[in-house]
């Protein structure tokens, strides 16, 4: 797990001592061992944190035995050796990253076919003077890139774009999509020509230009038939993950499994618990606010694993002493307020392990959000008749419940379903809302209907609960929980990975009948039958919690500031992006009692 800069220019504009400006601002990602490679053309930048083979032999760049190829590589591939087998590669080393290399040497960059992991890569070929640059299948490894037609420059995190003389201009399209989202989806940045390369693509650069290409998509992976067999897929999921959690517990150094005691992570730590020979680690994190405080249900999960846990209880002080760190760490505006806890829990790790396991990924693919029960919902032909009258009624109750629900019903006949309904879920801005709110070309003249949602397919036709799944895996999962927890743990040297995101498990989920996922309103039925084969089911029988702060109430206490320095009058008209009056109104309700707009108070604060 590492960091990764580099630069192509035809027109010889970045030097050497450029690459040693950017890997210095990634060295958190990389404390172990740095270098670099420059050719005058093309230069490549790595800061390493050594989690396989820490011996020199494998640090970056690294050449291939050839010496034609030379790649930097921030991730894990777990089936390297196995790859290494299928292109007959004697190794010299016993890190993935040779392994990689040498396949690449082979089979140029259809390699990635074969690759099981998370990762992104440089791969430079110093005879033909051409760079690739490969996003792994889900985006669980980031991947930024400046490009202006005819230089391009890359890095893991995007502060180490700011290392080279480059513009940086605001994306002004880029708000409404952060206050409608709370984060800004590839392939777009909040800066213009900054891109982040989108999960399952590949980039070609030559002295000709630049081409991008996919070589996976989740759209591509459906089948025309879905798996209904329960038994059978039981025993698939169980079979991918436990395998999946095999090669995930592989390192040369400790490993844990970050554990909030939910469906997600407990399975995870269940079924490496039962591969190790030694005490499992678990990590978990707590708050005074009951609603939020899911220690004791991971304590309980652990005491029935035998882990050895460690436990942080959260302060409110604490929080607030890392949100700067939160603000500096995400780069561009990013609203996921769970950041803070994903931090803490981080640090909390290290300590003890270099890298840690979660349970990213199962309620995308297992169902396992109220949006998915309220996509059905909107689906029925006499609610989408009568939503607009029921709406009216809704929004005359106070509580934010009923605000809520009437904002849901309340969407026209050309919006973007899936967007609306995530918006509303998380907080956030509505397409109505933000037509309202905004100023200028970017509130009313269609710029929101070109923010990007997954492509569609022609496979089989999807329940609206899929299709609001699939949006998940296509934006939310890689542009918010992925970044979260990459930029979280990397910022204290640690490494996450994530078995559920496995693409043979991405797949076969993919193609479970829904009815195996939702079984009568209960949610992730198939993950739940594999867990309750390791843990008893009643220690599961609880409403389900959101890994989140207790947002609302630090709002109007020890986050009071934020409302109070960057939601003036004064801040709000000098950058003009939204109406003041219609902030301090939402501003009024909210500490009048109305919960309603927290988040979206929260996110505006964070952009100003």
């Amino acid at each position: 797990m590492c960091g990764i800069t580099g630069f192509f220019s035809p027109r010889d504009r970045f030097m050497e001592a450029h690459l040693a400006d950017m890997t210095g601002l990634l060295r958190h990602r990389g404390p172990d061992a740095d270098g670099v490679f420059f050719d005058g053309t093309c230069g490549l930048g790595h800061r390493r944190l050594s989690i396989l083979d820490l011996s020199a032999n494998a640090n970056q760049p690294f050449y291939s035995r050839d010496r034609r190829y030379v790649i930097v590589y921030n991730g894990e591939v777990y089936n390297y050796r196995e790859v290494a087998q299928q292109y007959g590669i004697v190794p010299r080393t016993t890190s993935d990253t040779e392994i990689i290399a040498e396949a690449f040497a082979q089979d140029g960059i259809h390699c990635v076919q074969y690759l099981n992991g998370m990762f992104a890569f440089a791969v430079y070929d110093t005879q033909q003077h051409v760079l690739w640059l490969c996003r792994d299948r889900l985006g669980i490894k980031p991947l930024f890139y400046y490009w202006d037609g005819t230089d391009l420059t890359f890095a893991s995190e995007l502060k180490a774009l700011h290392a080279l003389p480059l513009p940086r201009v605001v994306r002004e399209s880029a708000v409404a999509e952060f206050l409608h989202r709370g984060f800004i989806p590839a392939p777009h940045t909040i800066y213009r020509n900054v891109y982040k390369l989108r999960p399952g693509h590949w980039l070609k650069v030559t002295l000709r230009g630049l081409e991008e290409d996919r070589y996976w998509s989740l759209a591509e992976g459906l089948t025309h038939q879905p798996v209904g067999d329960e038994k059978a897929a039981v025993a698939q999921v169980e079979g991918l993950l436990r395998d999946a959690v095999r090669m995930q517990l592989v390192s040369d150094v400790p490993v844990g499994v970050f554990l909030s005691g939910g469906i997600d992570s407990s399975t995870v730590a269940a079924l490496a618990a039962a591969q190790l020979t030694r005490p499992l680690n678990t990590f978990s994190i707590g708050f005074d606010d009951e609603r939020h405080n899911e220690a004791p249900f991971a304590r309980e999960v652990a005491g029935l694993l035998h882990s050895n846990h460690y436990e942080l209880m959260v302060t409110a002080q604490e929080a607030k002493d890392m949100l700067a760190t939160m603000l500096d760490i995400y780069d561009e505006p990013y609203a996921d307020s769970s950041a803070i806890p994903t931090m803490l829990v981080s640090r909390l790790a290290r300590r003890h392990v270099g890298v840690v396991l979660t349970g990213d990924g199962g309620d995308e693919l297992f169902h396992g959000y109220g949006m998915y029960a309220w996509a059905e919902r909107l689906s029925q032909t006499w609610l989408r008749r009568l939503r607009h009258p029921l709406a009216g009624l809704l929004s005359v109750g106070r509580a934010a419940r009923y605000q809520k629900a009437a904002g849901l019903l309340a969407y026209g006949a050309a919006e973007d379903i899936p967007s609306h309904i995530f918006a509303h879920e998380q907080g956030y801005f509505s397409y109505p809302e933000l037509r309202s709110l905004m100023h200028g070309p970017l509130g009313g003249n269609g710029t929101l209907s070109a923010l990007s949602h997954p492509p569609a397919t022609g496979k089989r036709l999807l329940t609206p609960a899929e299709t609001q799944s699939l949006f998940d895996l296509a934006l939310y999962l890689p542009d918010d929980l992925l970044t979260k927890v990459d930029r979280a743990s990397m910022h204290y040297g640690l490494e996450a990975r994530v078995p559920l995101l496995d693409h043979r498990l991405v797949e076969l989920a993919l193609n479970l009948a829904p009815r195996l996922k939702n079984r009568n309103g209960l949610t992730k039925h198939v993950l739940k039958q594999v867990l309750y084969r390791y843990l008893p089911a009643e220690v599961f029988n609880r409403p389900k919690r959101g890994f989140s702060v207790p947002l609302h109430a630090w709002l109007r206490t020890d986050f009071r500031h934020l409302l109070a320095d960057y939601l003036t009058d004064t801040v709000l008209n000098r950058y003009g992006y939204v109406d003041a009056a219609q902030v301090r109104r939402m501003e009024r309700a909210f500490l009048a009692g109305n919960t309603y707009f927290y988040n979206r108070l929260w996110t505006l604060a964070l952009l100003h």
